[in-house]
């Protein structure tokens, strides 16, 4: 009996290291910003993420699921480096959230800082080509547990300027939650 308590042990043990490593190295987390530098067109998001837009999209628990939709109104200026963006989410329950960012260009023009009032810290986002990266620690909402997850966002743009999001949330390191939306400009 205590050696098939042990092979067990061991596989369970062995299993959950390949798929850390495999997730690491070969999955979401192992992209990089060089990864899109000379893919399509070039993401700058002073340009891209301006004026009103509109962002629909989906939030998956951590086996895959649906667990809610939304749809965000957004709308952002710049002065030079400096933006403000500002996101009213009305989800599928009737329950709403609004955030509202500050961005902080580099003197590169590809580093940048942001803050939100549930961001804690600062984030720090790349852009790179095709791709921007943005990573930061959210607090949510007393109604969706109160947690701080460690997430990470990637945007993808299209060639018809459409701007595809999806995000990884983790606590301790395993992945609670991800989200995948499409952001395009409002006329």
């Amino acid at each position: 009996m205590t050696l098939l308590f042990s092979a067990l042990f061991f596989g369970c043990f062995f299993s959950i290291i390949i798929s850390w490593v495999f997730t690491k190295n070969l999955g979401f987390l192992a992209q990089r910003p060089s990864d899109y530098t000379k893919q399509g067109t070039v993401f700058d998001i002073r340009e891209r993420l301006i004026g009103h837009m509109i962002c629909e999209g989906v939030i998956y628990g951590p086996f895959g699921r649906v667990n809610t939709r939304f749809v965000a109104h957004m709308h952002a200026h710049w002065d030079g480096n400096k933006g403000h963006m500002t996101e009213s989410f009305l989800y599928d329950n009737g329950d709403t959230l609004d955030r509202e960012w500050d961005l902080i260009f580099k003197d590169n023009g590809e580093f940048f800082e942001a803050t939100a009032p549930d961001i804690i810290g600062t984030g720090i986002g790349q852009q790179s080509g095709s791709g921007v990266r943005l990573c930061y620690n959210i607090k949510l909402p007393v109604s969706a547990g109160g947690y701080v997850l460690n997430t990470i966002d990637w945007m993808y743009l299209m060639e018809n300027g459409t701007i595809i999001n999806r995000s990884q949330f983790r606590k301790f390191g395993f992945k609670v939650g991800e989200l995948v939306a499409n952001m395009r400009q409002v006329n």
